[in-house]
């Protein structure tokens, strides 16, 4: 002899919470029978009562997302107690951040690499580039030519004459 409660097992909140299922249960459709860690993290961070109320609040199809939500939070702050899914995302963003530190890097280099097969102007001396002996004008040597440090290119002197206004006039503001 079979009775209706034995059809349909019960949903995964109504088996934590130790009662019976109804067939208009709130929590049936989100929470099924085969995933009960999903209500039991639920549960313990937000309430069965407040999930209810909350369930009851947002739109019908609205509430499957909402669950989703919750659920992912519920299972953060399981994991880290303090930051929850703010921590996950925090780490993510530094991922992403040296990510693209690492890809601006390559990129660096690969203009670096195209650089070099075209013809280079000669290089002043290293010492000139970090302050080495300095002339009696106070640009790094005597050849005329700049090294601009933040591409890494060497300017000769009838295209930069180590005058960053582009003057080209000697001695004016």
């Amino acid at each position: 002899m079979a009775s209706s409660s034995y059809s349909n097992p019960p949903c995964a909140a109504c088996k934590c919470l130790r009662r019976k299922c109804m067939p208009d249960c709130i929590f049936a459709p989100y929470f099924p029978p085969e995933e009960p860690q999903k209500f039991i993290n639920v549960h313990k961070i937000f309430g069965a009562s407040n999930v209810s109320k909350l369930l009851n609040d947002v739109s019908p199809h609205q509430r499957e997302d909402a669950v989703n939500s919750l659920a992912y939070e519920a299972e953060a702050r399981m994991k880290d107690p303090v930051y929850g899914c703010v921590g996950a995302i925090s780490v993510l963003q530094r991922q992403v951040m040296r990510l693209q530190k690492e890809l601006d890097a390559t990129n660096a280099d690969i203009i670096r690499y195209a650089y070099n097969e075209m013809p280079q102007p000669p290089q002043p001396p290293a010492a000139s580039q970090y302050g080495g002996r300095r002339t009696a004008a106070g640009h790094g040597s005597s050849g005329g030519g700049s090294f601009d440090q933040n591409s890494g290119f060497y300017y000769p002197s009838q295209w930069n004459n180590n005058d960053p206004s582009g003057d080209n006039e000697s001695g004016s503001m």
